[in-house]
């Protein structure tokens, strides 16, 4: 109970933030970034954007990868409006292609500019199943197989930048505190659901995502340190906001009944206050929920606060592989934590992008990935 007061008076933790704390606030004391280059995925709109402006207002210069061109040439000229010193380019990427991404990293590398900080925060739930072109369930592809792909095709060029530059990388992925609703085998589960319509549940797929980018987090960074890089990589989890995130059903979420919403409010919720019986009663009452769940919702410069926090605070130099949440260290699930099943995944990762023949050996429930 006394986390949860906390939570909703917004009372600072050990990293001087809290839940109330906004992406300004938590940049009003970080270097200048005049001399930084950041991609930011998803950046059109949200808790995306509200990053790249708080970075943009910093100093830094910004890189917009998008599938609609349009709404990013939009969002940089609402950034340009307000700070216009602002370099930004725009540039294509359908993150559920593999293709797109490879086509995205070679013009980034043609532009030969450097590569600060890479915040891998696109995020899609799609209410119906769908398969990629590269034949991977939509929502993993997008979520977390196009990110894995773009930052082990970038991750030389930080690597490179923080050697010549000598000020240290950073990624940030941006994940859900709703991955700790899965449990299961994270592989066979995206091959069920990738192969068979039937086991599609579109939050089991969204969870299985987000559980996907901590695990993403975590051996990123044992390989970062095995290979004595100058970059760090972290995984934040922004809280409960109303972004465009469920935009294939019905654009901007805006009413009680949207499930996400819904399931997101639950989250929040049950993490927190409730006993078993109380949360049994609550299952069955969704508006009750929502009453009480309303109450954890943030503003979207909230929201964007730990994403801001980890990708620019000095304070977190040489930090990597931890997760946060209201600009705090926070725990993960007990699978996001596990080191052996972050390295399983990543071998299983490396094959989907290879794609070929092999794909299918990885989802063959009798095959062993060390």
């Amino acid at each position: 109970m006394l986390e949860t007061v906390k939570y909703l008076i917004g009372s600072p933790g050990p990293s001087g933030h809290g839940s109330k704390s906004t992406a300004e606030q938590v940049t009003e004391n970080c270097p200048n970034l005049r001399s930084f280059t950041a991609i930011i995925t998803g950046a059109t709109s949200g808790i995306g954007a509200e990053t790249a402006r708080v970075l943009a207002k910093r100093g830094a210069r910004l890189v917009l990868p998008a599938r609609n061109l349009k709404a990013a040439v939009e969002a940089k000229a609402r950034i340009v409006s307000e700070f216009p010193d602002s370099e930004i380019f725009v540039l294509a990427l359908d993150l559920s292609s593999l293709n797109s991404v490879r086509s995205f990293v070679a013009e980034f590398i043609s532009l030969n500019l450097p590569l600060n900080l890479l915040i891998n925060n696109a995020g899609k739930f799609s209410y119906e199943h769908a398969i990629s072109d590269d034949g991977i369930e939509m929502t993993f592809a997008t979520n977390y197989l196009g990110h894995f792909l773009l930052t082990k095709q970038l991750v030389k060029k930080m690597i490179e930048t923080a050697k010549t530059t000598g000020v240290q990388g950073r990624i940030v992925n941006v994940s859900s505190g709703i991955h700790s609703w899965f449990s299961g085998d994270v592989i066979r589960s995206v091959g069920e659901i990738t192969r068979n319509k039937s086991w599609y549940d579109a939050t089991r797929a969204y969870a299985l995502s987000k559980l996907a980018n901590v695990l993403h987090t975590k051996e990123l960074a044992h390989r970062l340190k095995q290979m004595e890089a100058n970059v760090t990589v972290n995984c934040v989890h922004p809280g409960i906001v109303k972004t465009r995130l469920t935009r294939d059903r019905e654009g901007l979420v805006t009413g009680h009944h949207n499930n996400l919403l819904k399931l997101s409010l639950y989250y929040a919720v049950t993490q927190t206050l409730y006993s078993t019986s109380e949360l049994f009663m609550l299952k069955k009452h969704a508006d009750l929920v929502f009453f009480f769940g309303s109450k954890f919702v943030k503003t979207i410069p909230q929201a964007a606060a730990t994403t801001c926090y980890v990708a620019t605070n000095p304070r977190l130099k040489n930090v990597s592989g931890k997760y946060f949440a209201d600009c705090n260290e926070a725990s993960p699930s007990k699978l996001g934590s596990n080191s052996t099943e972050a390295a399983r995944l990543w071998s299983a990762s490396e094959i989907m992008v290879s794609g070929g023949s092999k794909l299918a050996a990885v989802f063959d429930p009798f095959n062993e990935l060390d």
